[in-house]
Order: C-alpha cells, then sequence, then structure tokens
C-alpha cells in the first residue's frame, strides 16, 4: 500500500490508474477505523481494480465547539488496517495541503442540507461537500463508497453529484452494527461503559418503529413514532434529544405519515459530550 501526503501525487497516480484502463474505488474517511469502514474498502475492493482510501479530519466541518481537537485519531493503526483489507493507497494529507493560505471556495448545497443534522451544525454540510468536491477532482474515482449511517451526507453527496455532473457511481452502504445493535461510530470510543449500554436506545426505538409501522399495516401519523422514540432516548436521564424526525427516504422532507418510503432518522447526546446518529428506513 502506497501512502500519499500530497494531492499532488495523488492526482499522478490517478491519472496514470485511469491511462492504464483500471477502475478506482474511493472509500472518503476521517481515520480511527472501525468494522463499518473496513467494509466500504471491501466493497470498494470488490468493486473497483483500484483502491483508494482517504484519511482526512477535515476541519471545514467543525463547529467551533465539536470535537476537532479531540477526534480520535491512532494513524499507524489505520495504516495496518487499510493495508490488510487491500487498499492501494491511502491519502493522508495534512489541512494545510487541503487548504491553502489563499483558500476561498466553499460548495453548498441549499435544500438538502437543511434540517436533521444540518440545524445543529451549521456550515457542516459545505464542509462535507467541499472536501468531497475536491477528494473526487484529486482521486478521479470511477465509484466512491459512503456509509448509510451518515444517512443525510449520503443524499447531500448523490445532490452534488447529479448537479455537478460528476461520472461517479456513489454506493452507500449499509449501516454495520455491534451486536448489541449501536451503530458503529469512531465516537463510541468516548463512551464509557455505562453509557455505552445506554446508547442502544437508539436501535432500540429503530425496532421499535418497525414494530408499530408493521402493525398498523404499513402507515402511521409520523408523530407517533416520533413521540415513540423521543420518549425511549428521554426515559436516560443521560441522553438528551437533538432531533428525532419521519423524513421521505430521497427527499429528506418531512413525513406526516410514515410508510413504505419512510426513514427514521435520530440524533442525541450522551452526557451533553458524545453527539451519536442513527437511522434506519422503516420497512
Amino acid at each position: 500500500m502506497r501512502i500519499v501526503r500530497t494531492t499532488k501525487e495523488l492526482q499522478q497516480q490517478a491519472n496514470q490508474w485511469r491511462s492504464n484502463g483500471l477502475t478506482i474505488g474511493l472509500v472518503p474517511t476521517m481515520g480511527f477505523f472501525h468494522e463499518g469502514h473496513l467494509s466500504l474498502m471491501r466493497e470498494a475492493r470488490r468493486q473497483c481494480d483500484r483502491v483508494i482510501t482517504t484519511l482526512f479530519v477535515n476541519p471545514m466541518q467543525f463547529g467551533p465547539n465539536e470535537d476537532l481537537d479531540s477526534y480520535p485519531r491512532s494513524f499507524e493503526r489505520d495504516q495496518q488496517m487499510a493495508e490488510g483489507e487491500g487498499v492501494d493507497l491511502l491519502f493522508c494529507p495534512d489541512p494545510s495541503e487541503m487548504y491553502g493560505e489563499q483558500f476561498q471556495t466553499k460548495i453548498s448545497l441549499d435544500k438538502v442540507s437543511q434540517g436533521l443534522c444540518g440545524a445543529d451544525r451549521p456550515g457542516h454540510f459545505d464542509g462535507v461537500a467541499t472536501v468531497v468536491t475536491k477528494l473526487f477532482n484529486l482521486a478521479k474515482p470511477h465509484k466512491a463508497v459512503f456509509g448509510q449511517k451518515d444517512f443525510q451526507q449520503l443524499a447531500l453527496i448523490r445532490q452534488l453529484v447529479a448537479d455537478l455532473n460528476f461520472d461517479i457511481e456513489i454506493i452507500g452502504h449499509p449501516i454495520v452494527r455491534e451486536e448489541d445493535g449501536l451503530a458503529m461510530s469512531s465516537r463510541n470510543k468516548y463512551l464509557d461503559a455505562n453509557e455505552r449500554k445506554i446508547a442502544v436506545c437508539l436501535s432500540q426505538a429503530i425496532g421499535q418503529a418497525k414494530k408499530m409501522l408493521a402493525d398498523a399495516g404499513g402507515s402511521l401519523p409520523a408523530q407517533e413514532i416520533i413521540t415513540m422514540a423521543e420518549s425511549m432516548i428521554e426515559q436516560h436521564p443521560e441522553c438528551s434529544v437533538e432531533y428525532v424526525s419521519i423524513v421521505h427516504q430521497s427527499t429528506l422532507r418531512p413525513m406526516e405519515i410514515a410508510d413504505g418510503e419512510s426513514v427514521l432518522a435520530m440524533a442525541m447526546k450522551v452526557n451533553n459530550k458524545v453527539r451519536l446518529i442513527d437511522n434506519s428506513p422503516l420497512c
């Protein structure tokens, strides 16, 4: 596996692979790999001749009071794990390499970035869209693999690709969960033993929501599910709801009636320090 730290080297390697007729798969990450990340790499490996994984904690997508400085990092561990999955190139630039002193461009999507995570993280999705656009231009992938856990992010990237006519196939990979149902996340590292037990309330709410909808014959007022999920979270004093929403799976617009095209999307904070998200289609 080749480790690259400059944009020029990445572009040169991508150009060479493309000129040789090889298909390139891209897996953008912020590192501190877990099984969810590795599953994305495996999917890219399965579908493409060459796999580029990016490891970059993007400062543009962190707000002033968020965990940029403390975000978990472990380069040597990540390097070994990526190499074990057959990644061909690991791109791990410094922020100064991605955003020079004169950098002044921002990519913004007006609609899909609103609500859900966008409501409480202003500017976050501008940072995501900007860095992903740069990575697409640098790595020149034929396909890019993103996790469905970041549901709004995936929708935003699909819209970005459509709007800017990128000739890239976006692959959404299913959420990878722990045995007890907790969605895998780098931020799970922040949870102590008690908080870790409590965190499963998100996946438990998903299970209950699916049961409610099935029992109702596939159609139910969305507010009934929202109220249930909020109650399951708030029964734990350590947890506070950031949002619980029923949205359309493609437009992300709020739905008054939950049905087969609905997604339950949630975010909460544990002890006001660890932000966790989860989502699932309800059918």
